[in-house]
């Protein structure tokens, strides 16, 4: 296995952007969030069952932002009972291939 040193990446960091990226991708959940919406479009009650550990209150919290983010697209529909669905926007599809790079870096620590 071959290890990079600083000095071999060839790109210069900017901290702009990758603050940006944190505010996306950062908390505990957000990542889930992305990669179980990068599946399918679900309802506020599927991705509470999806994600089990999760409390409404913080999922509520965490859809918000990423609402607000333009990472995830709320959608009503004008029906009764109210239907409200989340689905990834383009913006937030952005973020999937990170989650097959997460996993690759995630292997060499099992």
């Amino acid at each position: 296995m071959s290890t990079n040193s600083p000095s071999e990446f060839a790109f210069e960091p900017d901290l702009r952007l990758i603050n940006m990226t944190l505010k996306v991708i950062g908390g505990k959940w957000r990542l889930y969030l992305i990669l179980v919406l990068g599946q399918q479009t679900l309802r506020f009650s599927e991705l509470s069952e999806r994600l089990p550990d999760v409390s409404p209150k913080v999922l509520a919290g965490e859809l918000k932002a990423l609402v607000a983010l333009g990472v995830i697209q709320r959608v009503v529909y004008a029906e009764v009972p109210p239907k409200v669905e989340y689905r990834l926007t383009e913006q937030g599809r952005l973020a999937l291939p990170l989650m097959s790079q997460l996993q690759q870096i995630g292997q060499f620590f099992i």
